[in-house]
């Protein structure tokens, strides 16, 4: 009797962990396992968290708003994306101030063709909570224009156009390994020009968040984890502006396996999201 309710015991635990399904685990940088509670706890300690994500990704979408709501139960928050571009600014003050509504915001602003799905919760919750919500992308039409003719053709431009971006002449440090890594591109003919295209966002995007920070608030930035994976990008331009500035980053990453992390992966942030590699993509 003895063996058959050990045998029953251990035929349950094995089912019940058969059946227990996660859709995403969070790891240290280490890749040391970590809890939602932990993230939460470290990032209510910081000036600024860097929220990378994968663009179509439904769950980190989902886990970026209930992120969000919970750190606003401990502070302050101002939010901000790469997905609003700054030139945009006024039309996002306007929704938020109930000047104007969601159709005339999509028709005024330029909005990714997942908005509505992934980052209208995120806006519609900072007017709730009368929150901030910063542009802070450069207008695409600049870095395409840095991408055709480098960076000194921003010189050109005029004062409220140069308004858009982070003040001239921008930084930039092609020995940083991603973008090194980007000249590769394109068949090994990107050369310095996309790089530079993807610093004048990195820098424009560190430039608006730092110019919004508020005293005794978190600045919440959502963007492709691209732009802050290995404490690079925006990272490294806000620690230019600020060099004791506090920083927690979270990268995302997709894994068959999320049970590990793969060592790829190891110090890309000071907190992993590992997310099931099968899970729906908004578009």
């Amino acid at each position: 009797m003895k063996n058959i309710i050990t045998s029953l015991l251990l035929f349950a635990t094995i089912l019940s962990a058969a059946q227990d399904k996660k859709a995403y685990q969070i790891f240290d940088k280490k890749g040391k396992k970590a809890t939602y509670e932990k993230l939460l706890r470290a990032s209510e300690k910081a000036d600024v968290v860097l929220f990378g994500e994968y663009h179509d990704n439904s769950v980190v979408h989902w886990l970026q708003l209930e992120f969000t709501k919970d750190l606003a139960q401990k502070k302050d928050l101002v939010l901000g994306a790469e997905m609003l571009e700054a030139d945009n600014q006024m039309q996002v003050n306007q929704y938020l101030e109930g000047e104007i509504n969601q159709k005339q915001m999509d028709s005024s602003a330029r909005l990714w063709k997942n908005y509505k799905t992934d980052y209208k919760p995120l806006v519609d919750f900072a007017k709730e909570k009368k929150f901030s919500f910063i542009a802070t992308n450069v207008p695409r039409r600049y870095a395409s224009l840095v991408f055709k003719k480098d960076l000194v053709a921003l010189d050109s431009l005029s004062a409220q156009e140069k308004s858009w971006i982070a003040p001239l002449p921008i930084e930039f440090d092609i020995n940083l390994p991603g973008y090194k890594s980007m000249m590769g591109m394109q068949g090994g003919h990107a050369g310095e020009k996309m790089p530079k295209a993807q610093a004048i966002k990195d820098a424009t995007m560190a430039y608006f968040i730092n110019k919004n920070r508020k005293e005794n608030s978190i600045f919440v930035h959502y963007n492709g984890t691209y732009h802050s994976d290995n404490y690079e990008g925006i990272n490294w331009y806000l620690r230019k502006l600020d060099s004791e500035i506090k920083i927690i980053t979270i990268a995302t990453v997709e894994q068959k396996d999320i049970s590990k992390l793969e060592a790829e992966h190891y110090n890309k942030a000071d907190f992993i999201l590992v997310i099931d590699e099968d899970v729906t993509k908004t578009y």
